[in-house]
């Protein structure tokens, strides 16, 4: 055994150093000021003018995809109904876009075949055009009217949102005592999931929360390969965290609370863009080991109302195995994807 035991705790040791050390993700940024950003990065994002909003998602090497919303941005003006897809491709340094056209999916694998709508064509489809130029998109109408939209970065309003009196500090960039699993980036000071899941070491009942985060770039994915990640209540129902930009918002994307709901509007933001959750949650009741009442949830994602006041009928996948109405802790779930967290407080009711 004396021979056997400098090995054994070199080994050890290798894995702890392993463990604390940052993963590599191919093809995925996670800084929005990498130099080795592709060009497609300058040009997704979202566009705005009074009364029109454009969310322009990458779809890897040059292609792109473009949903206009009559009305406004989601959550800032669009009418909800009303939808504009185009087709983009990046010449020299512009993206031109045509109305999309042929034989449609949702979230189709090739540029092609891409739709933002599970229905093709969405409603209020129309034959628009338009050109991306720096931090302008300008187009024409199916009418031959032009309109120009300007790069929007919005930020959430709930951004930096300070901690109240009496809330529990879960993460403010100096150390995740609070937590099990995860890394504080030593450059960043950010609490990184590194693809795994980590939870709080409390639990908890009711109560309201704040959570930043950042979604990687991952233009050549789709759907559920786009930074999937679950922000768990009680380690019981998780509300999904992805990159959704642009898309419907179901019960699988961002702001969805996993197979029970869909966002009421998809207030997702551009990937590394920063974004918030602002949630209310009181736990299920429960008398004799039987559910007496259903947990109520309301949440914002960016500021946007996207569930209000909803009574979750039951637990989602990959909760713990205890009964609803327990306390538990807060789950943030890796899934394989580099997520990065900032900001974290929780008050108790």
């Amino acid at each position: 055994m004396r021979f056997l035991f400098p090995h054994c705790f070199a080994l050890i040791a290798s894995c702890v150093i392993l463990t604390a050390a940052p993963r590599q993700f191919g093809g995925t940024f996670t800084d929005a000021t990498d130099p080795k950003l592709p060009a497609d990065y300058q040009y997704q994002g979202e566009y705005a003018a009074e009364g029109l909003g454009a969310q322009v998602i990458a779809l890897d090497k040059g292609a792109f995809h473009a949903v206009l919303y009559t009305g406004g941005l989601p959550g800032a003006g669009w009418d909800g109904k009303n939808k504009i897809l185009l087709d983009g491709k990046l010449v020299g340094k512009s993206v031109i876009l045509h109305a999309a056209k042929g034989k449609k999916r949702y979230l189709g694998n090739s540029p092609a075949e891409f739709s933002a709508t599970r229905d093709f064509p969405p409603q209020g489809h129309k034959e628009y055009s338009g050109v991306i130029s720096g931090d302008k998109l300008e187009g024409k109408t199916d009418k031959g009217k032009s309109f120009s939209l300007t790069k929007a970065n919005r930020v959430s309003p709930t951004m930096g949102k300070k901690s109240p009196k009496g809330a529990i500090v879960l993460f403010d960039g100096k150390s995740k005592e609070e937590w099990q699993g995860g890394r504080v980036d030593e450059k960043t000071k950010l609490l990184n999931t590194d693809g795994s899941d980590i939870r709080t070491k409390r639990k908890f009942n009711d109560y309201l929360m704040h959570i930043e985060f950042l979604l990687p770039y991952r233009p050549a994915a789709r759907g559920q390969g786009r930074g999937n990640s679950g922000f768990y209540q009680v380690d019981h129902y998780e509300m999904q965290i992805l990159d959704s930009f642009g898309l419907e918002g179901l019960n699988n994307e961002c702001g969805g609370i996993y197979s029970k709901k869909a966002s009421d509007v998809n207030g997702c933001f551009p990937p590394l863009r920063w974004q918030t959750y602002d949630v209310e949650f009181t736990n299920a009741k429960s008398k004799d080991g039987k559910k007496t009442k259903n947990a109520v949830f309301t949440a914002r994602l960016n500021g946007i109302l996207i569930h209000d006041k909803y009574d979750i009928p039951g637990k989602t996948g990959g909760s713990r195995g205890d009964p609803e109405g327990t306390p538990g802790p807060i789950k943030l779930q890796g899934h394989g994807n580099p997520l990065q967290f900032r900001n974290i407080w929780i008050l108790e009711k």
